[in-house]
């Protein structure tokens, strides 16, 4: 349990954080791009531990092909990793892509479900996969925690851990349900923008003024630098 002075702090920097991002990116979004749920959920599978660039690169044909849950079902893992060799980890995520395909058609007649537990039952897609497909896809109130909301929460005091999942329940904590959805979409492309990993842009940032900057080396803070 987080100490109550310690929440406090958490609560109102958490308020100074949302006013940042809704001056900075007010219309955020995923960057990945789609054109229907089945499609989002492949993307987001494919980008566990990949740009949104490179996915984006490799989906463009990927989906010309295979657009939905019935035709990527039947496709072999070969097919389908011949188009995502831009990708990391492209054979288990072919191999992951085809299979949660046949699971779609086999459990829910080809639809990604609007369930937690039916969604994270699928081949490659972990609670991160889930929650980003819900809250994009049904606008269920969530926060999907990737390497950049996990490096921004614990650089800006919101939170300590770094099991996505303890973040997560961090987050949750001190920001209303109603900026969860939002607050995602801002943090991440605020890491990749301004609080980049090895060389934040601290001098540029907005939340200058007030963020802790805990685990940032002063000397490494400085301009832009593309992570």
């Amino acid at each position: 349990m987080v100490d109550p002075d310690l929440l406090a702090i958490r609560k109102t920097r958490a308020k100074k954080v949302l006013k940042a991002m809704k001056t900075l990116y007010p219309d955020a979004k995923t960057e990945l791009e789609y054109g229907s749920p089945f499609q989002l959920l492949v993307a987001v599978v494919m980008s566990a531990q990949a740009t949104d660039k490179s996915v984006n690169v490799a989906t463009e044909k990927l989906f010309q092909v295979f657009p939905d849950a019935f035709s990527m079902a039947r496709a072999s893992t070969e097919e389908v990793e011949s188009h995502m060799m831009n990708v990391n980890l492209h054979h288990n995520k072919a191999r992951n892509v085809v299979r949660l395909s046949q699971l779609l058609v086999e459990r829910h007649n080809g639809e990604v479900p609007n369930d937690f537990d039916a969604i994270l039952a699928l081949p490659g897609a972990g609670r991160k996969t889930a929650n980003v497909v819900l809250s994009n896809i049904y606008g269920m109130p969530a926060i999907a925690v990737d390497t950049h909301v996990g490096r921004l929460s614990r650089r800006l005091g919101l939170s300590e851990e770094m099991n996505p999942d303890k973040v997560e329940k961090d987050l949750m904590q001190v920001f209303p349900k109603k900026e969860w959805i939002f607050l995602h979409h801002s943090l991440i492309l605020h890491g990749r923008r301004v609080c980049f990993a090895r060389k934040p842009n601290c001098p540029g940032c907005l939340m200058k003024g007030f963020c802790p900057k805990i685990g940032v080396d002063e000397m490494a803070s400085g301009q832009p630098q593309k992570d």
